[in-house]
């Protein structure tokens, strides 16, 4: 998702998970994000993390993660991985005193929103946390937005969604009605109901959500809508 479905709502405040098997720098770290009023909690190690979010997200707030990149046990690029397979979606800050180019560069490309040295400048990591927490509230947005629209899509009835798939497909009205064998008059009627109860009022905006319902294909629209 892009980010453009919804304006980011959830207000709830962020949690930011800190993994780190250095006992100072995890103290150094808790302290100053509760300082700025954050929610913290931190790990020794990766797995502890791994085992706190095996049912998934512990609130429906926003979160990062903030996690040493040479750990005993996983490694920090490991836990990543891990996260990614069991759907754990939140933003990755890896920090480490041995940065490479190379460690860098597999971190980025996993999705990590930044990669910082040690020793950290407390605004470098503020920043880099306020970034992946804005990430995180605009995927939550989206999240919520297209459950909302699956919901509604779900409220169709069997017709409307007939019509909805062939306009999505560019279809004109005409030929929608020559193939489900009615007037035209009635698919600008099953038109009109479908774009209000999925809540759109223009058909570049219905057709920006057909792509998000994965309606836009003409196989999609030959299926008969159940």
């Amino acid at each position: 998702m892009n980010g453009n479905l919804a304006e980011p709502r959830n207000t709830e405040p962020a949690t930011v998970f800190v993994v780190d098997d250095d006992e100072d720098v995890r103290d150094s770290l808790g302290q100053l994000l509760k300082s700025v009023g954050m929610k913290t909690s931190v790990f020794a190690h990766g797995e502890a993390l791994i085992d706190m979010l095996k049912d998934g997200p512990v609130s429906n707030g926003p979160a990062c993660i903030v996690l040493d990149v040479r750990l005993k046990g996983l490694s920090g690029l490991m836990v990543q991985q891990e996260l990614t397979q069991r759907g754990i979606s939140h933003p990755i800050i890896f920090i480490t005193g041995h940065g490479d180019i190379v460690m860098t560069v597999k971190a980025m490309k996993a999705g990590a929103v930044d990669f910082l040295t040690k020793p950290l400048r407390d605004q470098d990591l503020l920043d880099a946390i306020a970034e992946a927490v804005q990430q995180d509230r605009s995927r939550l947005a989206d999240a919520s937005a297209l459950q909302d629209l699956q919901e509604r899509w779900v409220e169709l009835t069997p017709r409307q969604k007939q019509v909805m798939h062939r306009i999505a497909c560019g279809k004109p009205n005409r030929q929608i009605a020559d193939e489900l064998g009615v007037s035209e008059i009635t698919v600008k009627i099953y038109r009109g109901e479908g774009m209000k109860r999925l809540g759109v009022k223009t058909s570049g905006e219905f057709l920006q959500k057909a792509k998000l319902l994965g309606l836009a294909t003409e196989s999609a629209a030959s299926r008969e809508a159940t």
